[in-house]
């Protein structure tokens, strides 16, 4: 199979694991990695509460040790559960044709550590596991040169979000509200392409809604709908030197902790920490070259309508889910992956100066083929 002709587009399965700890996305699309040049089927497979458990206390205990994983088992059943979600997709009703036989498949791996000051970043997966149960060539290891060469590694989709919008009038913007928020300002060109984490997402609301409610995120905002944000303490959040700091700029999940919010109750916390991500967002659009036409918002926070609500009023331009564009907002990640894989086995660069840091435009990732037997 030659996976670098140029002339020829590709079809590519890409899998996202998200930092929100919610299950695993996996979406199909075919693409020259220049232009998406169709959508094919996507699923979500939410991951069992066990393994959610064990995957949790794992990302806790590399984060508070800055110890990059070791426990071989964790990796291999999470690299199992990736094999279903690639085997559920691809059995799909809807999943025939060319879509029944990708070329290529986009392994993200769950992010355990991300240490980019320390040239340290561990998404967790393995590669050989999935490419020879599926039988299909995996990249896997998105991040790792660009923080070795002193990128931050993230955000990766900005390359993506261009594609998405090339026919689009510019400047706008792409913010991508998982469990940390990032933010892709699109210019002409990839030399007009800026993008850095803007702060939290819905990482510390749910992992504040679980320790007060047990209920695992803020259904639709209703719970913070009924609060009210706390602006003493939403000024301390605020206070980090982090949104002090010029782009690029990236966040791992612990970098921001409850500590600050002991003492309120369920619904005030989670109003002050809604404030807390769209204000953060807010401030990252004061930090791009120029205000955008309009602002686009994808990933699991454009369900909270509270956040949404917050986030429209206080806007400087028109905010849109990314729906309205004939997206779905919950899979952009697993097909920025799949994007990605084309443009890595075509050395094509996935990150920039303006995106990650690094010097010169950079390719990524690992290519691992299928043993033969």
């Amino acid at each position: 199979m030659n996976l670098n002709d140029p002339t020829k587009p590709m079809v590519a399965l890409g899998l996202m694991s998200g930092t929100s700890l919610d299950g695993i996305d996996a979406a199909l699309l075919e693409t020259d990695g220049e232009t998406v040049l169709d959508i094919g089927p996507s699923l979500t497979i939410p991951y069992p509460d066990d393994f959610r458990r064990r995957l949790k206390k794992e990302v806790e205990l590399a984060s508070s040790t800055d110890q990059i994983t070791t426990d071989t088992e964790l990796i291999t059943d999470l690299t199992s559960l990736h094999i279903t979600s690639v085997q559920k997709l691809l059995s799909l009703e809807t999943t025939f044709g060319k879509w029944s036989a990708p070329q290529v498949i986009g392994f993200h791996g769950h992010t355990t550590l991300h240490r980019p000051e320390h040239h340290i970043t561990q998404q967790i997966g393995n590669p050989d596991q999935l490419a020879n149960a599926i039988g299909v060539p995996v990249v896997a290891d998105f991040r790792v040169r660009d923080v070795e060469l002193g990128g931050q590694g993230a955000p990766l989709a900005p390359i993506f979000h261009a594609s998405m919008f090339r026919s689009k009038s510019k400047p706008i913007c792409v913010v991508n509200i998982g469990g940390i928020s990032n933010i892709t300002w699109i210019g002409k060109g990839c030399d007009e392409l800026i993008a850095f984490d803007t702060g939290p997402g819905n990482g510390l609301l749910d992992a504040w809604v679980e320790r007060m409610t047990g209920q695992r995120f803020d259904d639709k905002g209703k719970l913070s709908a009924t609060g009210v944000a706390n602006r003493d303490i939403l000024s301390k959040l605020l206070s980090n030197p982090y949104f002090l700091r010029r782009a690029p700029k990236s966040l791992d999940r612990s970098d921001f902790s409850l500590e600050l919010l002991e003492g309120l109750n369920a619904s005030d916390g989670s109003a002050t920490l809604i404030s807390f991500t769209v204000e953060t967002i807010i401030a990252g659009l004061y930090q791009c070259p120029s205000l955008p036409s309009a602002l686009y918002v994808t990933g699991g926070g454009r369900h909270n309508d509270t956040l949404m609500k917050e986030l429209t009023f206080s806007s400087p331009c028109p905010v849109h889910s990314i729906e309205q564009e004939n997206w779905n907002g919950d899979m952009i990640e697993a097909q920025a992956f799949a994007f990605m894989a084309v443009r890595c086995v075509r050395d094509m660069p996935i990150t920039f100066k303006g995106t990650t840091g690094t010097r010169i435009p950079l390719t990524g990732g690992v290519l691992v083929n299928p043993t033969i037997t």
